[in-house]
């Protein structure tokens, strides 16, 4: 898989990975653990996950 894939399929996939972050937060998981489930579950670096996370803060995505 090139890098080209992998960013697109990320920015796909972006919203869905902070959507799961914050449902996790939501259910009293804290941030590191939210961030290791992000890692783990979508296949994602740790500075993906955070790059993802300020970007929904900062656009107020949904659910915020």
């Amino acid at each position: 898989m090139t890098q080209d894939t992998i960013d697109q399929q990320l920015a796909e996939d972006r919203k869905e990975i902070f959507l799961a972050i914050v449902e996790a937060q939501d259910q009293e998981m804290d941030v590191a653990r939210s961030r290791k489930l992000a890692v783990d579950r979508f296949g994602v670096s740790e500075s993906q996950v955070r790059r993802i996370e300020r970007e929904g803060m900062d656009r107020q995505w949904p659910p915020l």
